[in-house]
């Protein structure tokens, strides 16, 4: 495949006119493709930006991660994939620790049928973030309290066999009992973040000191940042390692808040995630979030408990366009966060994140007005059938 009339993204976060060349799902040499009998994409000078990644969602078009199906986690990599997203991370609820296995068995039992037998119009499966159950009573939101455990380094085990590995971030508060030494322990086995969390600025900190290297939607479900009591977004702030989710759907941060985080983080720390659930590309109404009734009307839901938001229905391209049109967001950076970073904070940068010669070709095209006009998985044209 030949891509040609189009600004493509590069590793240095800036746009240049040029060409693509796609041979055996990869991005190629010119060389490579030339000759060939080659399909020929007029970009019309639009933009070309790698795939997106998003490592924190829950679900879209009535399908959640916690069905626990094959039939669920299908429909989502279909409906991921048409938005533009192309590598997904999705992520559990605070549920009982037999059904938490059961769901990771079947996501690791889906990404394996998945590497047998490829579908370029399914996003691919790159492992799970788990949001709970090590969490916070007080900064609950829509988790369900009667599941909140204490930290256990051998129910962590449990979930990572049951997960076949594929565990790759797990959420603790670590102001709770036993939490410190819990991510001392497991700091080597997968990325520990801090989520849902009341936590002060000192013991943020100390998690932070003793290996923690990720904070779940930052600002959310965790103490303000005040002058005086800086909490989970100081310590972040303080630790040059960590990295960071945000919520750019217009509901959850305020725009100022957004770019204050950029000039406090800088660019290269910062992840934009959706955290959708599964009223994303549905129509408003009620619906569940790990087994919680939740109202949506237009770009908010919440509990019908006690009004919290309950995660955005805006997917992570819809999130990358609300940064870059409505809080003042430069295009190169919010790609940035939607693609790279997430792929170097899941380790697979080697293999997809950035349109680089080697890498899998996985490619969203767009208009100047940032509107979808095309995705490329594995090399070839998606149908829009999860559409």
């Amino acid at each position: 495949m030949h891509i040609r009339n189009v600004r493509v993204y590069r590793e240095d976060k800036s746009f240049a006119e040029g060409d693509i060349y796609i041979k055996d799902g990869l991005f190629a040499e010119p060389q490579a493709v030339c000759g060939d009998q080659e399909e020929s994409v007029d970009g019309e000078g639009g933009y070309a930006i790698p795939g997106l990644i998003d490592i924190h969602f829950h679900g879209c078009m009535g399908y959640d991660f916690c069905d626990g199906t094959q039939e669920a986690i299908k429909g989502i990599a279909e409906y991921e994939a048409s938005v533009g997203v192309t590598g997904i991370n999705p992520a559990t609820m605070t549920l009982p620790v037999e059904e938490l296995e059961a769901i990771l068995a079947t996501g690791a039992a889906y990404g394996k049928t998945q590497e047998e037998h490829p579908d370029p119009e399914r996003a691919d499966f790159l492992g799970v973030n788990m949001e709970g159950p090590f969490i916070s009573e007080a900064k609950k939101g829509a988790q369900d309290a009667r599941n909140i455990l204490l930290c256990d380094v051998d129910i962590f085990h449990r979930f990572q066999r049951a997960a076949e590995g594929t565990v790759k971030y797990i959420g603790v508060a670590p102001e709770r009992e036993g939490a410190l030494d819990f991510v001392e322990a497991v700091k080597d086995e997968v990325h520990v973040s801090l989520a849902h969390t009341n936590a002060d600025y000192d013991s943020a900190k100390a998690a932070y000191d003793r290996g923690a290297c990720h904070a779940v939607h930052l600002y959310n479900a965790m103490p303000a940042f005040t002058h005086r009591a800086p909490g989970v977004v100081g310590a972040v702030a303080d630790s040059p390692h960590v990295m960071a989710e945000l919520i750019c759907d217009g509901v959850h941060i305020h725009p100022a808040v957004v770019r204050a985080t950029f000039k406090m983080l800088g660019e290269d720390r910062i992840i934009f995630i959706s955290d959708s659930m599964r009223a994303t590309g549905m129509p408003d109404g009620r619906y569940t979030l790990g087994g919680l009734d939740v109202d949506v009307k237009g770009n908010h839901a919440t509990l019908v408990s006690d009004g919290a938001l309950a995660g955005s229905v805006t997917n992570l391209m819809d999130c990358v366009r609300t940064a870059v049109k409505k809080m003042d967001i430069p295009l190169g950076t919010a790609v940035a966060c939607a693609t790279m970073n997430p792929a170097k904070s899941l380790g697979v940068y080697e293999s997809r994140g950035s349109i680089t010669v080697g890498k899998k070709a996985d490619l969203v095209l767009l208009d100047q007005d940032l509107n979808l006009k095309a995705v490329i998985k594995d090399g070839k044209m998606l149908t829009g059938k999860g559409r």
